[in-house]
């Protein structure tokens, strides 16, 4: 399970980044967006971020929640641009985060929701070394499964810069997972291509190599990051490794299917908001 340094206790953290991390926590608690918090941060760039981040990452596993694995965010060239950045975040999962495939996302669960198609791995062996390589990752890897993530930012109207992000988790909300795990010896990560629909309508294609090269690229990343801070990946962490196409807002009463070839589908449902009357 990935730790968080007891350096990122409030107590031992600058008064900006717990103010920081309170109005992100806040957010979540009330379900009200907070104000951008970069200048709050005031210029500390990305490990003032990450900082907000370990310390709210902190706070989940005191209360009780368990971290399964990691996210990539900003594997696309294009947002890269976007944003003014030439490398990825990333961000902590918690098993709470997780919806079954098929599932249903309870109104009000999230507070602006928008969903993107990704390749997910699954670990079989720790990734320790600062310097991962391709083959680490290949031989690490026990299974990939087709996923979908949906993103949601505390951040008020999706005001971000990275520091944002990065400080908010990495705009993590939820993740849905396929169900057939598929050998890498079974695929060609790289060349998959993938279709998501909302309801019945394509929003969002894309392929393997849009995510960084390939989804094993952005692995090696990951896994060289963490390893760089003493916080390694660990047999039996889950991986999202970003995504294969734009993401697209989600609205209640809306349904999501994402198919990635050679590994296969994966759906979720946003619930429909209750009308006046009906008790639903």
């Amino acid at each position: 399970m990935p730790t968080v340094p007891d350096g990122a206790r409030p107590d031992a953290e600058p008064p900006a980044v717990v103010k920081a991390a309170d109005l992100l926590a806040e957010a979540t608690r009330t379900g009200v967006a907070c104000p951008p918090v970069r200048d709050l941060l005031d210029g500390g760039g990305l490990e003032t971020a990450y900082a907000v981040q370990q310390l709210n990452v902190r706070r989940g596993l005191d209360a009780g929640r368990r971290v399964v694995g990691r996210k990539i965010g900003l594997t696309s060239p294009a947002v890269q641009r976007q944003l003014g950045v030439d490398r990825p975040d990333f961000g902590a999962l918690f098993a709470d985060m997780a919806v079954p495939d098929g599932g249903e996302v309870p109104v009000g669960r999230l507070l602006q929701p928008k969903v993107e198609a990704e390749v997910a791995l699954v670990l079989g062996r720790d990734l320790p070394h600062p310097e991962c390589t391709i083959v680490d990752v290949l031989r690490a890897v026990d299974f990939a499964l087709p996923a979908l993530e949906i993103v949601d930012s505390r951040v008020r109207n999706w005001d971000i810069s990275l520091v944002d992000t990065v400080a908010d988790n990495a705009s993590c909300g939820l993740y849905v997972l396929g169900g057939t795990p598929v050998p890498l010896t079974a695929v060609d990560l790289r060349a998959v291509t993938m279709t998501m629909s909302r309801d019945g309508e394509t929003v969002s294609e894309g392929t393997g190599a849009d995510c960084l090269g390939s989804p094993l690229t952005a692995a090696v990343w990951l896994a060289s990051a963490l390893a760089e801070r003493g916080d390694p990946l660990r047999a039996g962490d889950l991986v999202l490794t970003g995504a294969l196409g734009p993401m697209t807002p989600a609205a209640p009463g809306d349904t999501f299917e994402a198919h990635i070839s050679d590994l296969g589908s994966v759906r979720v449902r946003f619930a429909a908001e209750a009308t006046e009357g009906n008790g639903k």
